[in-house]
């Protein structure tokens, strides 16, 4: 906190730093009992009317009163990383990008609308495979679907050329166009995030529906991780390894976005007999000095056996034989087992993302229910 020459606590944040990463104290709302202090770091978004709002790290929107401040002060962009590969978000959520490719893409100025579009059964339907969380065949649904967000929502790194009604105007009727509601996926807590983009869509009521965060790390140590276990690597999945992913089947659509990226690898570790799915599998993108893991899943019966390290592991050594030396995943917030294990692997958070969904829009059912 701003603390004077005379040693009293100071307000030296102002609405002129709209923008800006702050560090605010204020005094506890007035009747909840013994006075005390609350601190909140983040962006602020607005300070409007006598309130300031700060979104945090985490993407959530703080709500602040003028009148409860008693110290405050801009502070650096972001705190410095004391270890793991240094990054702007840009960066990352370029190469993130590069690694999940839906199947068509279209540029407003600087923004990517992306879409990869699966046709959802009708009533009457013949039965065929499900992808993960899709309605089965026979139910009536009125619109089309995406395999996961990701591949199905707008990535606005940059000015749209447009302003921005007019650009969210084009949005929506581009994901129309297609079937599909309109998602514009956006991120917060590093250099470079989007926290006043966040802002401005909570403001025209898109609703935030998916967070989850982007963490980093370096392959090295991942690599030298004992074996322990049999782990083969492919170039393609077959459906040994499809069996695991999620315990369902895939459409072609999907199966493309899997299969995209500058140099894909898949593993598996064998199952316990034959005809058995694989007890553990995994995915790795490899681009320039980045290594990418996803689709880490394991056998709820085989889990704790070490099986996800093991298939990080040569997901990892095989990366740095093709020259990557700085590693990234994601991880959802209600992933506990997955956290503890990337951070035991030297892997920390880099930023959190989010998956706006406009106003009016049903939500994502199906394949795009995924990040």
């Amino acid at each position: 906190m701003e603390i004077s020459a005379k040693g009293r606590l100071e307000v030296r944040v102002t609405p002129a730093d709209e923008g800006k990463r702050v560090s605010v104290r204020r005094l506890g709302e007035p009747g909840t009992g013994p006075e005390k202090f609350t601190d909140t770091v983040g962006v602020l978004t607005s300070w409007d009317g006598g309130v300031l709002m700060i979104t945090r790290r985490d993407g959530e929107t703080v709500r602040i009163p003028q009148n409860t401040l008693v110290a405050g002060k801009v502070v650096p962009a972001a705190p410095a990383r004391r270890r793991g590969p240094a990054a702007t978000y840009p960066e990352l959520a370029r190469v993130a990008a590069r690694a999940w490719r839906p199947l068509e893409s279209e540029r407003l100025g600087e923004w990517e609308l992306r879409a990869a579009v699966e046709e959802v059964p009708r009533e009457g339907a013949p039965p065929g495979r499900a992808a993960p969380g899709e309605r089965p065949a026979g139910t009536v649904t009125g619109r089309r679907t995406g395999f996961t967000r990701r591949a199905n929502s707008v990535l606005p790194l940059g000015d749209p050329g447009l302003p921005l009604d007019a650009a969210l105007a084009a949005v929506r009727r581009w994901y129309d166009e297609r079937g599909l509601p309109a998602y514009v996926q956006t991120a917060t807590g590093a250099d470079g995030t989007q926290e006043l983009l966040c802002a401005e869509l909570e403001r025209r009521g898109w609703v935030r529906e998916v967070t989850a965060e982007l963490w980093t790390g370096a392959p090295a140590p991942v690599a030298d991780r004992a074996e322990g276990a049999q782990v083969v690597l492919s170039r393609t999945v077959d459906e040994a390894w499809l069996a695991r992913y999620r315990r369902k089947g895939l459409s072609e659509v999907a199966l493309r976005v899997l299969s995209s990226g500058p140099s894909v690898w898949f593993a598996s570790v064998p199952g316990a007999g034959e005809g058995e799915p694989p007890a553990a599998i995994g995915r790795c993108v490899v681009d320039g000095r980045w290594a990418g893991f996803s689709a880490v899943e394991v056998d709820p019966g085989r889990r704790r056996q070490g099986l996800a390290t093991a298939v990080m592991a040569a997901l990892a050594r095989r990366a740095l034989d093709e020259g990557a030396s700085a590693a990234w995943l994601q991880v959802e917030a209600d992933n506990e087992g997955g956290r503890a294990l990337y951070r035991a692997l030297g892997f920390l958070p880099h930023h959190a993302y989010h998956h706006y969904r406009a106003p009016g829009e049903p939500e994502a059912s199906g394949p795009s229910g995924r990040p």
